[in-house]
């Protein structure tokens, strides 16, 4: 398995093409929710991936403060459906927290998570500070990581 963090900049057409398609495969197709994926923040965006056998398994976008929250935030966590339980999620967010941390010196992490994945982000140390709010039709909460 390799592991790439990119600018959008650095994308290769395929690899954005591949991302997006498994991102609408998965919050799009796979949970009936239609919604405007393409928000506007890839750009300004880091994309991390995970590929294996030159096909991307796994993902998540990291937004510098300022972009959708006022801290760094992570989001668009999503693993290939075949390739889930395997700690692949897992991996790609250390990967992402320990980017934020280290390389843009940023202790504060956002995120808006779906609420059957609250038990996964705060094994990552993120805790709840909302209550649950509908987005996209989906039940989530704000959850953040550091201080």
């Amino acid at each position: 398995m390799n592991v790439a963090l990119k600018a959008f900049d650095d994308l290769s057409n395929s690899e954005l093409y591949e991302i997006l398609q498994l991102r609408s495969e998965i919050f799009v197709v796979e949970q009936n929710c239609v919604y405007n994926d393409l928000d506007g923040l890839d750009p300004e965006a880091f994309h991390l991936y995970a590929s294996k056998n030159d096909v991307i398994i796994g993902y998540v976008r990291l937004s510098r403060p300022g972009a959708r929250f006022s801290t760094a935030s992570i989001g668009r966590v999503v693993t290939r459906k075949n390739y889930r339980h395997k700690g692949i999620s897992t991996l790609l967010m250390k990967k992402a927290i320990g980017h934020i941390e280290n390389e843009w010196d940023e202790t504060m992490i956002s995120l808006s998570a779906q609420k059957y994945l609250r038990n996964f982000y705060e094994g990552l140390e993120f805790v709840v500070v909302s209550d649950v709010y509908l987005e996209d039709g989906i039940p989530h909460y704000k959850m953040v990581r550091g201080k």
